[in-house]
This record gives structure tokens, C-alpha cells and sequence, in this order.
């Protein structure tokens, strides 16, 4: 049996500077739970067999598809479908929550380095 544990995010976002590596900071039913910053833009990429749920914290976020995009601000969320190529996008700073399988890259089938899955 596990126990409750709180978690801050303001806490956990301020406990890195790096843009794009996301931490791991909780798991739900097998997925991780995950906070990130956004500067600029990231790399095109698509996860095959898994959606993303994208959660603005604070800033504004562009969430990228080839067809269109979408602005979020903080309270809102979009879910990003299996398989549909996209990128994020934020100037000057968006703090996000992201929640996916655990084992799933953050470049996707991009083919560059993924974060490693580091959790604080």
C-alpha cells in the first residue's frame, strides 16, 4: 500500500532551469506525470502507439500540427492524438504538465536524443 505524497509544482519547476528535459514527478495507472519549460521551439516529432495530454501551467503554449495549431494558456489543455506529428512552441517561457506513458521519448520518431526520464 502506498502513502500520499503532496506535490507543489511552483516547487518542482524551480528546482531546474532546462528547457525541454522534462521530470518525472509522480506516476498515474502507468503513466508518468511530468513538468517541463518551453522556450522557443521544439523539434517536429509524433508518438505512434501513445496520446500526450499537454497542460499549461503558466506562460502561453502554441501546440504545432501540420494542418494547425493551438494556443494555450494557463488552465488549459489539449490532448495530442497517437500518431499525429506536432512541436511546441513558446516565447518567451510556458511551464507545462505532460502525462504519457512511461517509457515514451519526448523526441518521438524524430530520431534525435531523447531526455533522459529523470525524476525529482
Amino acid at each position: 500500500m502506498g502513502t500520499l505524497r503532496k506535490i507543489n509544482l511552483a516547487e518542482k519547476l524551480s528546482s531546474f532551469e532546462e528547457a525541454f528535459g522534462p521530470r518525472i514527478i509522480g506516476r498515474y495507472n502507468g503513466d508518468k506525470i511530468q513538468v517541463t519549460k518551453v522556450r522557443g521551439s521544439f523539434i517536429w516529432h509524433a508518438h505512434q502507439d501513445t496520446d500526450d495530454l499537454i497542460l499549461v501551467l503558466d506562460g502561453k503554449l502554441v501546440v504545432e500540427a501540420r494542418d494547425g495549431a493551438v494556443e494555450l494558456g494557463p488552465g488549459e489543455l489539449v490532448v495530442v492524438p497517437a500518431g499525429l506529428e506536432h512541436r511546441t512552441r513558446a516565447e518567451p517561457e510556458a511551464h507545462i504538465l505532460v502525462v504519457e506513458p512511461a517509457g515514451t521519448l519526448n523526441t518521438g520518431d524524430s530520431g534525435e536524443v531523447a531526455a533522459p526520464e529523470v525524476e525529482i
